[in-house]
């Protein structure tokens, strides 16, 4: 249809790119008309969102219901293909001096009038226009204003050739963008090693822009250590510096919350954070530097089901491609947080893989932490009972000291007597609590109810029933999105897994073990056939065991003020309760 439209409109000479990849990104723009413009002859390239809706309604300004599409919302496809031209432009320096030749329409070709009519009230603009079937007449004609129908099929080519190879980098209306959010949020201090980090990664980059070296950093420390405190300080800065960086992540859950607290008042900030993954098809040196943020979560590839074959064929390893995007890769990892099977970031992988690039590295060891009340001896506590350390476990009142006095470690002889425990120390103190456990419980997509959507009730000891925090993309009504769980008020209802709570802290921490960890004869056991993580129990079995224990060391060290202990194991409940004491 479009490209009738196109011959239609005698532009039948022009470039028109499928399904392009947005840089850095793993979304697909339908098509991208590349020509001329008829009044300035500049390159012109109009990004084209294809819909093949016959009906749709508006339920909010930038929400959309399709029928057959469930009772989930869209979005506007209009706002769509804006926010497309406005990441286009933001990521590529070019076309950031020169945004006026990006233009952005939503076709529906299928549609009538009579069938989106509540979608109209979009306001148009240069970067996004709606047409539907009945429109055609003004689609030709808003093509035609845009693009040159005397232009030469060599003239396009050549608009389409810039297109393709264009360089790819945050662009300076961007950075500034992002620094001033930043700017304005609370500031970090960074103290001790971690101001050392920060200047190890700013010298690496001013060596490189001098002598065109290359150095990797990692930056080592356990749960609270500020890991993320350093990233965000080395977002700001670049950012206001002018200097193109990234905040990448393997954690969809910490990249959104990451995009909320950076960009919560502008999405266009929210295109700084991305994911390991998104750099399969990126040039050397695209960024100046790339911060690795939780990079004990980076994988062998990123190839994945969705990935396409062309793609496929030329992706290297993942370690590799973030070191190769960046003058600077910074990684921050924790390697007792491994908690999958595949996450391979470790400072012996990422040394190999540096130094088989011929790049410098640079180590920093994180000592102290911020979180469980800045107690390092909750840290020794938390490694001793759950083997992580050759020294025996002892009773927390046998190795907490006087400046220990403000954490809170007990132990609860129910579910329910955490939960109240839990609320009761929200009122008392305020700050927030949330209770998390191991995957041994089947986790069920959402179900109607009278009420509507709801999540349904999947954990469940004895007579005590809480459902898991939603599942990623599936919304439901007064519960979190699944990123947001840790952050948003109504999280404390549900009960968390490992991928929501890894990465996030609040203030009074509920860890439920459950039978997939358990003490027999003063030492633990990891019981595969109680797991109901899919891909955890692939594992073998040593490597199984280990990932076990790391899920529970991140739920245990999320508590800020306190945390409290149950099991619903008999014999592993009494170990506990004697620990807590």
């Amino acid at each position: 249809m479009l490209l009738a439209d196109l011959a239609d409109a005698g532009l039948g000479h022009v470039e028109v790119l499928l399904e392009h990849r947005l840089p850095h990104s793993p979304k697909r723009v339908d098509a991208v008309i590349c020509g001329t413009h008829p009044r300035t002859g500049e390159p012109s390239y109009v990004l084209v969102e294809l819909k093949q809706w016959s009906s749709a309604e508006l339920v909010a300004y930038d929400l959309v219901r399709v029928p057959g599409y469930g009772a989930d919302t869209l979005l506007h496809p209009v706002e769509q293909v804006r926010a497309y031209c406005q990441y286009l432009i933001d990521s590529t320096p070019a076309l950031a001096t020169r945004p006026h030749l990006v233009h952005g329409i939503a076709y529906l070709h299928n549609a009538q009038e009579s069938g989106i009519a509540s979608l109209k009230q979009h306001a148009p603009s240069e970067h996004g226009r709606l047409f539907t079937l009945e429109d055609r007449a003004e689609l030709i004609e808003h093509l035609r204003a845009v693009l040159d129908r005397e232009g030469s099929r060599t003239a396009a080519l050549a608009s389409a050739d810039d297109f393709l190879n264009f360089h790819h980098a945050p662009s300076k209306p961007l950075l500034n963008l992002a620094a001033k959010e930043i700017q304005e949020r609370e500031q970090f201090i960074l103290l001790d090693e971690q101001k050392v980090a920060y200047e190890i990664v700013m010298r690496a980059l001013h060596k490189a822009r001098a002598a065109s070296t290359k150095t990797v950093v990692v930056v080592l420390g356990g749960p609270g250590s500020g890991k993320s405190a350093i990233a965000l300080s080395l977002v700001g800065e670049l950012a206001r510096s002018g200097r193109p960086v990234h905040h990448a992540t393997g954690s969809s859950a910490f990249t959104n919350t990451m995009r909320k607290i950076a960009g919560r008042r502008n999405r266009r900030v929210q295109g700084l954070f991305k994911y390991f993954n998104n750099y399969t098809a990126a040039e050397p040196r695209e960024l100046d530097v790339l911060i690795c943020d939780e990079a004990h979560r980076i994988r062998e590839t990123s190839v994945n089901r969705y990935t396409r074959r062309e793609v496929r064929e030329r992706a290297g390893r993942q370690i590799d491609e973030l070191i190769d995007v960046a003058s600077v890769p910074v990684f921050l990892l924790d390697e007792n947080q491994i908690v999958r099977p595949g996450e391979m970031g470790s400072l012996d992988e990422i040394t190999a893989a540096a130094e088989a690039r011929g790049c410098e590295l640079e180590v920093v060891h994180l000592h102290g932490q911020f979180r469980c009340g800045g107690s390092t001896a909750f840290d020794t506590w938390v490694a001793r009972l759950l083997g992580l350390e050759p020294l025996p476990p002892l009773p927390w009142s046998q190795l907490a000291l006087p400046l220990d006095d403000e954490f809170v470690v007990i132990s609860a002889e129910s579910p329910q007597a955490m939960e109240s425990w839990l609320l009761m120390k929200q009122a008392e103190h305020g700050g927030t609590a949330r209770m998390a456990a191991g995957y041994c419980w089947p986790w069920s997509d959402p179900i109607m109810a009278d009420s509507g959507k709801c999540l349904v009730e999947d954990v469940v000891i004895g007579d005590w029933k809480r459902p898991w925090n939603a599942k990623p993309d599936k919304r439901v009504p007064d519960a979190p999105e699944s990123y947001y769980w840790a952050s948003d008020e109504r999280g404390f209802g549900q009960v968390g897994c490992i991928y929501t709570a890894q990465g996030f802290e609040y203030d009074w921490a509920g860890v439920i073990f459950g039978p997939d960890f358990v003490r027999r004869d003063g030492r633990w056991v990891a019981r595969r056939g109680h797991s109901h993580d899919p891909a955890v129990k692939k594992a073998g079995e040593l490597q199984f065991a280990g990932l076990i224990r790391n899920t529970y060391k991140v739920l245990l060290t999320r508590g800020m003020r306190g945390v409290c202990l149950y099991s619903t194991d008999e014999e592993t409940q009494a170990f506990l309760a004697e620990m807590a004491r």
